[in-house]
């Protein structure tokens, strides 16, 4: 048996490899082809994006993460005061919810026609101009990381002991003898890994610049790919634009394994806190607003999203061939890139336990198990896409494997997110019958349906509903791979939007907002009961 968890692991990671080795394939050939173009790509306008990545990207993680230390020290020093597991199960929203809907979200909110136009109108001392370019993509990307840095800073809080908080309140230190001996050497702790880690996802953003860019002056390195691929057309810009992207992102990630930080998050933290002294009605007032202020940050362009899509004919939307056409390409590309993710995270969990268990313990293809699916979030979605684009178009029809490019890229995003789901299990699973497997004999088929399934599918669950979700909602290889015949519900809502058909934009944004909101539930929901 154990034999064949480690060739299923093999094969996941064969698998992988062939998924980058063929976009880097692609990228060598095009570049090969054309040396002179490529390098005549090197210009001020390359620079120019560049540089803009790594602004906005380090703006961002600045915006996010210093108010994020202020919002956890605040639900920490109140770990008992009503609504607090409701801020933070709002603040677990945003993971569950596509970039391209939360996007539609911030413009029906700030935008020039949103909802609070008039006010930063009258505030600004004129017309209000919407938040596109750098100030949009600032905001985004705050509504995103915000409420993720804040459950991992509170998760940090949350090691502080009892003990300590105990002796605090005898030797009555107050608010900032408490945050200088205690908080802040637990958040100067984790500041590093938090603040990689979002600097990373903003490196790596697509969709919210796409939507939210504003022009030539904001744009990332990966909306540049996507403009010259579909757009201009430019394969030799877009491999020099690809290499740019690969070296940021993996210079951003080895700082972030220097770091030790958690490369994938985690969306289910605890909400429970060890109880610090009470806090002083000074402190007290303060927090109260600060947890209101975070609370409507994050509140309002949920609550836009929502006015929004209601006010849409929704009927309409619904009996549209094309809406129920991209909703079921949706639910089926989904499902099988949550399938294939399942697929590929077992095989490796699987493996990994096997090699772990035998006399290869500790061998590099053991750790290749472990740390292969952390590996692939290295190359971004567009990346790959880009490389396959280039490589496909020289045999055959790019558009024609769109739906393959989908699920493949999607499910091997995903990958990382399902092993942190199922390997708690599994481990624990098999701590507790394989000895007992082996003493009895049994193997294969048997001990999958009798022993393994029962134990194994509420984690199994979990994993694929969170994967399901975010290969519903992702535009990144659609994006590139998408047309009129392979439309997914965010290529409709980009369509539509990019054609000013905003009330149905918003009823298509509601219903996939809905859709991934409800498997994230299914997933928390299983996930509950998962042995961890």
């Amino acid at each position: 048996m154990a034999d064949r968890r480690v060739l299923a692991g093999i094969a996941a990671l064969a698998c992988l490899g062939l998924l980058i080795g063929g976009a880097f394939l692609g990228l060598v050939l095009e570049g090969a082809g054309d040396w002179s173009g490529a390098l005549a790509a090197s210009d001020a306008y390359l620079l120019r994006v560049s540089l803009f990545t790594l602004w906005q990207a380090a703006l961002s993680t600045l915006l996010s993460v210093a108010p994020a230390m202020l919002v956890a020290r605040a639900l920490s020093r109140h770990p008992s005061f009503l609504g607090r597991a409701l801020i933070l199960r709002l603040f677990a929203l945003p993971l569950a919810l596509p970039a391209i809907v939360a996007a539609l979200g911030l413009l029906e909110l700030f935008g020039r026609a949103g909802y609070l136009a008039g006010v930063l109108g009258w505030l600004a001392g004129g017309d209000w101009p919407g938040i596109y370019g750098l100030s949009g993509i600032l905001v985004a990307h705050v509504f995103f990381n915000l409420p993720l840095a804040t459950r991992l800073f509170l998760e940090a809080l949350d090691t502080v002991s009892a003990d300590q908080w105990r002796l605090a309140s005898q030797l009555g230190m107050r608010a900032a003898p408490s945050f200088r001996f205690i908080e802040w050497p637990v958040l100067r702790a984790s500041l590093p890994g938090v603040a990689g880690l979002v600097f990373m996802l903003c490196i790596t953003s697509f969709t919210l610049v796409l939507m939210l860019g504003g022009g030539p002056r904001a744009t990332t390195l990966e909306v540049a790919i996507y403009q010259s691929l579909r757009f201009d057309f430019d394969p030799a810009r877009a491999v020099m634009l690809t290499v740019l992207q690969i070296g940021l992102t993996v210079a951003a990630v080895y700082a972030l394994s220097r770091l030790g930080a958690n490369m994938t998050g985690d969306a289910n933290l605890s909400v429970a806190s060890p109880r610090p002294p009470a806090a002083g009605p000074g402190e007290t007032a303060f927090n109260a607003i600060l947890l209101g202020a975070a609370l409507l940050f994050v509140a309002g362009p949920l609550a836009a999203t929502v006015a929004s899509g209601l006010q849409a004919d929704l009927a309409r939307l619904a009996s549209e061939a094309t809406v129920r056409k991209a909703t079921a390409t949706s639910l089926v590309l989904a499902l099988a890139a949550s399938v294939l993710a399942v697929a590929l995270a077992w095989s490796l969990v699987a493996a990994r336990r096997a090699l772990a268990a035998s006399r290869r313990s500790g061998s590099l293809l053991e750790r290749a198990m472990d740390t292969g699916a952390g590996f692939v979030l290295v190359v971004p979605p567009i990346v790959i896409g880009a490389g396959w684009f280039m490589l496909v178009r020289r045999y055959a029809d790019v558009f024609a494997i769109a739906p393959a490019m989908v699920v493949t890229v999607n499910a091997a995003m995903a990958m990382p997110f399902a092993v942190r789901a199922i390997r708690p299990a599994y481990d624990a699973a098999a701590d507790r019958h394989d000895r007992l497997c082996a003493a009895l004999g049994i193997t294969g088929w048997t001990r999958l349906t009798l022993i393994d399934w029962p134990v194994l599918k509420r984690a199994l669950a979990t994993a694929g509903a969170f994967a399901m979700a975010l290969s519903l909602g992702d535009l990144g290889v659609v994006a590139l791979f998408g047309s009129d015949s392979v439309q997914t519900l965010p290529y409709l809502l980009l369509a539509r939007m990019g054609s000013y058909r905003t009330a149905d934009a918003a009823g298509v944004a509601l219903l996939l907002g809905l859709l991934c909101l409800a498997l994230m539930m299914v997933a928390d929901r299983f996930g509950r009961g998962t042995v961890r």
